[in-house]
Parts: structure tokens; sequence; C-alpha cells
């Protein structure tokens, strides 16, 4: 009997050993991805890196991890081929299947899906700012973007007609919708200058407008995009994404 208790409490003590080295060593291999991550896609700060599963050593043995999570808050994607950017807020992308160096150096996603979120302050940048002619002495301009309920953005329009500006902004419920890269928005119905009668296209060249989101991290793309409260939601996925190499 007293045999049998050491060797428990030999086999208790290794356990823990065990698992002691492994989460050492999970927390060195995340740290370790963070850092990599950061150079590669210039982050201001280092990214969260959770490399999820237990144990982890056997996983490094087989030189693929099953699931690991990576969380940006906030990533200055590109906007179109002008050199502007866009702030991504709350990137959280979930990598399965990563492929990886001996030394970090490299590491690859069999595929990945994540959400994000895109302020409409942020969005309405890429309305047109300034006053714009829809009909001769009717000019209008977006000046707001907020959460319409069901799915909808609230677009508000500020109109001057024939040099009176409305005392309050015409407001349209809008859909958003994603078309490969490029994030739309469209009125559902067109909003109403004071009775003055205007060409369809001259008023949507006003109320609708899109914008591009190129050069996520890690070559993931624009799949999905929702309306929410305080901005646009978006999901995003992609395969042989690269997190580090």
């Amino acid at each position: 009997m007293r045999a049998l208790r050491i060797l428990l409490i030999f086999v208790v003590i290794l356990g823990g050993l065990f698992v002691l080295a492994d989460r050492l060593a999970v927390g060195f291999a995340e740290d370790e991805a963070a850092g990599k991550l950061q150079a590669n896609e210039n982050l201001a700060a280092a990214p969260d890196v959770s490399i999820k599963g237990f144990p982890f050593l056997t996983q490094v043995a087989s030189g693929t991890l099953d699931d690991v999570e990576v969380g940006i808050k906030g990533y200055e994607a590109t906007a179109g081929a002008d050199g502007k950017t866009i702030r991504i807020d709350d990137l959280t992308a979930n990598m399965k299947g990563v492929e990886f160096s001996g030394d970090y150096s490299s590491a690859t996603a069999a595929t990945a899906t994540g959400t994000a979120s895109i302020t409409y302050a942020e969005l309405l940048r890429t309305a047109k700012s300034e006053p714009t002619e829809v009909a001769p002495g009717v000019t209008a301009q977006v000046v707001g973007l907020s959460d319409g309920g069901n799915g909808k953005i609230k677009v508000a329009v500020e109109a001057t007609v024939l040099g009176n500006k409305l005392p309050n902004p015409v407001h349209v419920l809008s859909s958003v919708t994603a078309q490969g890269d490029t994030v739309k928005v469209h009125a559902d119905t067109l909003p109403n200058f004071g009775g003055a009668a205007i060409a369809e296209a001259r008023v949507r060249a006003i109320t609708d407008f899109e914008q591009k989101i190129d050069g996520l991290p890690g070559g993931i793309r624009l799949d999905k995009v929702q309306a929410a409260k305080n901005g646009v939601e978006i999901t995003v996925q992609g395969s042989n994404v690269r997190l580090a190499g």
C-alpha cells in the first residue's frame, strides 16, 4: 500500500509538472505569434492570441494547432486605391487547422471565420461631405448615419432649397449589403426635398454610397454586413490565412 501511495503521488507530481510545462509553452507560443502578427500587419499594439485545446504540446508535436483565436482592437484596412483607410474595430477571427514552422516564423490557417464592426461615424466619412447640387437651386449632403432598426441604416440628409436650408434633416431608411470586398448603402425610399422634382439618379448620387474594404489581416475577406445599434457589423472568412511569415 505504501508503494502504491508513493506511485500515485509521483504520478500526480508528474501530471502537475506536465500541465505547468504545457501552459508555459502555450503562453510562449501565443506571445511569439502575437509579435509576428503585429510586425506583419504593422499593428500599433500586439493582438490577443489564444491557442485553444489541451494539451498544447501534443499539437506542437503534430505541427498543427486545432484552433487559434486572434483579437485585434483596431485595424486600419485599405479603403480603396487612393491610399485612404477605414478603421475596423474589435476584429475577432477563429483560425482552424493552423500549420506552423518550428520557430513560429510562419503560420497558416486552413480556414478562418470572424466578426468585426465599423462605427457609423467611420462609415460616414465615405459619404459626400460637401453639399452637392441635385437640381437647380437644390443642394444636399449626408450629415448623419444611425441605426434604423430591423437591420436598416437611418441616413440623415441635409438640404438647401433656393438658398433656404430645410429646418430639419430628411431621414431615409437604407439597406446595407456586401458585394465582394465592398459595403454598399442603398436607400429604400428617396427623400423629398420640399416638394422639388428631382431625378432619382441625382438624389441617389447623395443618398447611396459604397466603401471598399481591402487588405484585411492575413488575407481574410469581407463576407456579410448588417446594420446594428452602434455601427455596421461585419463577418469575415478566408482560407489559407497567413498569421505569420
